[in-house]
């Protein structure tokens, strides 16, 4: 039986990446509670593949109380966004029968990453989440061709043993053009910024990868073709979207207050 090729996920990638990029761009330019709306429909989806993943009773009331909370975190005071975004973690992993710590610590990553995305869209404004996610998919789409014509060292075998150095570090390039593109928004700055949140958007993918080896599934979900879940699709942009507004937030990106 002849090996697979390293390209066979391709055309799925393509086709379903498209799709994801079309509606992720309609949703990034409406902003406002459109935005906050659809990260929150994902954010309750992503909670419901980590529950299905440890093995959660009730992996669908867990989706439905991440999403309401997501939403009413934008309405609440700010003294109070933490507490309703962990409640509903705490509430989620009171229904997982095996590693409670491990999965209250991917609930509430994912809810609070979810958080300052709808966050930094609201506060700091278009242009600094279009920077976002083209450093998050430009790096992604660098790391994959380069992966794979260069192969090479791994990066992390132990949690993610796809990932080599060559296609990590081509991510990296990737992201620094984006910030050269975006330059004249923020400065030359953002050059090494835009690859520091690429790096912090690869420990996103490399933590899910980490878990998903602790659940022992290959994939979150198979809901997007050659991708897996949306958790799958997402991690990076997680990662690298808590990290961009952490940076908003101490000045260092331009954009509203």
């Amino acid at each position: 039986m002849s090996a697979a090729s390293p390209w066979s996920d391709l055309a799925p990638r393509l086709g379903s990446g498209l799709a994801m990029a079309a509606v992720g761009a309609a949703l990034v330019w409406a902003g406002g509670w459109i935005f906050a709306g659809g990260v929150s429909l994902l954010g309750g989806i992503m909670v419901w593949e980590a529950a299905r993943m440890f093995g959660s009773a009730a992996p669908l009331a867990a989706a439905i109380l991440a999403a309401v909370a997501l939403a009413l975190s934008h309405l609440v005071p700010w003294s109070l966004v933490l507490p309703v975004l962990l409640a509903a973690a705490l509430v989620a992993a009171g229904q997982v029968p095996r590693d409670r710590g491990a999965f209250l610590a991917f609930a509430a990553w994912i809810l609070l990453a979810c958080f300052a995305i709808v966050l930094l869209r609201t506060g700091a404004g278009l242009a600094c989440v279009l920077w976002l996610v083209l450093v998050v998919v430009v790096s992604d789409i660098a790391g994959y061709f380069a992966g794979r014509f260069l192969g090479g060292p791994k990066f992390w075998p132990r949690f993610s043993p796809k990932k080599t150095w060559s296609g990590t570090v081509a991510g990296w390039l990737g992201a620094a053009l984006v910030g050269l593109a975006f330059a004249p928004w923020s400065g030359a700055a953002l050059i090494p910024l835009s690859m520091i949140v690429a790096l912090a958007g690869q420990m996103g993918d490399i933590g899910e990868s980490a878990m998903k080896r602790r659940a022992q599934v290959k994939d979150s979900s198979a809901i997007i073709p050659g991708h897996g879940g949306i958790l799958d699709r997402f991690d990076a942009m997680l990662g690298a979207g808590v990290l961009a507004t952490l940076f908003w937030a101490a000045g260092l990106l331009p954009g509203a207050t």
